[in-house]
């Protein structure tokens, strides 16, 4: 009969806890993850203040067309031409209580001016530029009523007015107008600012 025989090893006891070792090298970074569903939108924030207004010769821009209503006669002094209603006065540049185009943009300018003659009677009136007349718009006395235009370019500076004189009384001069039609128009615009060369 074969005995068995257990052998029992005695351990000692385990010792402290060592310390920690040096952290090791960082692995490879992982593939790029999908991205997640957009989150909700966030509260609306407040409205911001008002800014400062730019100054008007800033804007590149110029352009007005006016027209008049009622008839003019000649007086015993020169009249400016003032006008009932605007089409277009772009930025305010066209004075309607002057009759008067003020220059905020220096540049090259186109401006037409339309006019309907009176039977029997003149028509006689200047495009100015400043106080200096550039060109008129002339019509001699004719059994026709007739419509009758101006144009021209002008190079124009700031603060310089562009504007119509009806010539005074030394005769019998005279525009065309009522009260349901326009017959008598003028126009304006910006060609090329100066700013440009």
């Amino acid at each position: 009969m074969t005995g068995v025989f257990l052998t029992f090893l005695l351990l000692p006891p385990p010792g402290e806890k060592g310390d920690s070792g040096q952290r090791g090298p960082y692995g490879k970074s992982g593939k790029s993850g999908q991205s997640g569903p957009q989150g909700p939108n966030g509260i609306r924030g407040t409205k911001g203040s008002i800014g400062t207004p730019g100054e008007p010769c800033k804007a590149q821009y110029a352009a007005f067309s006016v027209g008049r209503k009622k008839a003019i006669h000649s007086n015993d002094y020169y009249q400016t031409l003032v006008f009932d209603f605007e089409l277009v006065n772009l930025y305010g540049h066209f004075n309607m209580f002057t009759g008067k185009f003020y220059c905020y943009v220096p540049g090259v300018y186109y401006f037409s001016l339309n006019v309907h003659t009176w039977n029997q009677k003149e028509t006689y009136v200047h495009v100015m530029h400043n106080e200096r007349e550039v060109v008129i718009l002339y019509a001699q006395p004719s059994d026709r009523s007739i419509m009758q235009s101006q144009s021209l370019m002008l190079e124009l500076e700031r603060e310089d007015q562009v504007w119509v004189r009806l010539f005074k009384g030394e005769r019998e001069n005279a525009i065309f107008s009522d009260d349901f039609d326009t017959y008598i128009t003028f126009n304006g615009h910006l060609i090329k600012p100066k700013s440009e060369g």
